[in-house]
């Protein structure tokens, strides 16, 4: 999400090195800056074989330009910060916009560069404030939610009204499927920043406890009633409605998506959100002229992928060709940040199943959004799988969690007849 009062959600996915070689993590969780994801699977040790273009036009990336302000800025601010790198305000202003480029570009080089920023106090417990929140914003992008979460109560014991940690914690934990720490964070919003945040919060909790008619009309009662809220904050209320809107199967997501769409900046996450609900309404078409200038971004390809093989487009291959290179190089890096990405590719574009049952599995050991859910139960549902069909079922009954698309796959559509 874009800067805010809050500085709000970062989305997940990012480190690096070469962007080729590795592909960007993108859109793949829903954590903006006030959240990311985490993974433990054990990667193939085979070195990735290189991805070779057919022909030599072929355009590999378009790599974003750096004669913006954005960038200029960025340049000022790295300059100030080579002349003191032990200066805490020159170094946490960097790193902060390294971590807005990082998100607005989809690159995780720039994280690593972030870290690098912060790199004398990076290893230490007792860091300044604004370095643990910058650490935490990082650490929780590397999916490494737990060390993340730790910054975050270490800064909450010193300022038990900060705004970002209370809201980056919540995000965490809805991310991780710790609801009742989740919503109480949220509840601690109101009072120390404007209550639109606070409502947003808790909205995307109870969306996923059961009560996802409730919040999704408190949010638009909020929006319509209470004060004006930066864009940040209105791409994250209506991207939250859209994705509301999307699993209860209500064809109102459309304009709440558009409605984010509109309000300015490119976003990422709102990008791979919209163009999941065109897919599901068989609507790839449409994917095409949003994602085809994307494809840097690994989950975004994805879905443009997924677009081009349902309309049998030959350039399908290629983008598919490349996925699989970006896979590899990353399970060759011991890298797992992209299961659930993964686990689409194994089970919708090489039409795997028993391929794509590990990532699921394995991803959903560590994140448990409904997008996790969902490649859970699809991957569980085509490899007839007792134990993941299981674990399907009983996430939601215990939760509640209203998504009839997902209870239909695992025999659980009764309980979802809303």
């Amino acid at each position: 999400m874009k800067s805010s009062i809050v500085d709000a959600p970062l989305r997940r996915y990012n480190k690096g090195t070469s962007r080729r070689a590795q592909g960007n993590r993108g859109p793949g969780t829903r954590v903006r800056f006030v959240a990311g994801i985490a993974a433990l699977f054990l990667a193939s040790g085979a070195p990735a074989a290189p991805f070779l273009p057919t022909d030599d036009a072929q355009v590999l990336e378009r790599l974003p330009s750096r004669n913006t302000a954005q960038f200029r800025a960025l340049k000022s601010l790295q300059a100030a910060a080579a002349q003191a790198p032990n200066d805490l305000p020159h170094a946490t202003a960097l790193a902060t916009a390294y971590i807005r480029v990082s998100r607005l570009e989809g690159d995780p080089r720039f994280l690593g560069y972030a870290q690098a920023a912060l790199t004398p106090w990076w290893k230490d417990p007792a860091a300044p404030t604004a370095v643990l929140i910058l650490r935490a914003t990082i650490l929780q992008s590397n999916h490494q939610f737990d060390a993340a979460i730790s910054d975050l109560n270490t800064v909450l014991q010193r300022e038990t009204k900060s705004t970002q940690a209370l809201l980056t914690r919540a995000t965490v934990l809805t991310v991780q499927g710790k609801y009742l720490e989740a919503r109480d964070a949220c509840v601690r919003l109101f009072g120390v920043a404007p209550e639109i945040y606070g409502v947003i919060c808790v909205a995307a909790v109870d969306s996923m406890t059961g009560k996802a008619g409730a919040a999704y009309e408190a949010l638009q009662r909020a929006l319509l009633t209470l004060p004006r809220i930066d864009a940040g904050g209105r791409v994250w209320a209506e991207t939250l409605l859209g994705e509301i809107a999307h699993r209860r199967g209500d064809p109102a997501a459309e304009g709440h998506f558009r409605a984010a769409l509109g309000v300015g900046d490119k976003d990422l996450y709102l990008l791979g959100a919209y163009c999941d609900w065109l897919l599901d309404r068989g609507r790839p078409a449409e994917v095409i002229p949003l994602l085809q200038s994307e494809t840097r971004v690994d989950a975004l390809l994805l879905r443009l992928a997924l677009a081009q093989q349902a309309l049998k487009r030959p350039e399908a291959a290629d983008a598919i060709a490349t996925l699989r290179a970006r896979f590899d190089a990353s399970h060759a890096r011991g890298d797992t940040v992209h299961q659930r990405e993964n686990a689409r590719f194994e089970l919708f574009l090489l039409g795997d199943a028993k391929g794509a049952l590990p990532y699921a599995v394995a991803n959903w050991q560590v994140q448990r959004e409904a997008a996790d859910l969902r490649i859970l139960a699809e991957a569980a549902a085509a490899a007839n799988d007792v134990a993941a069909l299981g674990t399907v079922k009983r996430w939601l009954a215990e939760t509640g969690l209203e998504y009839p698309a997902v209870a239909a796959l695992v025999g659980a559509g009764a309980s979802q007849a809303k």
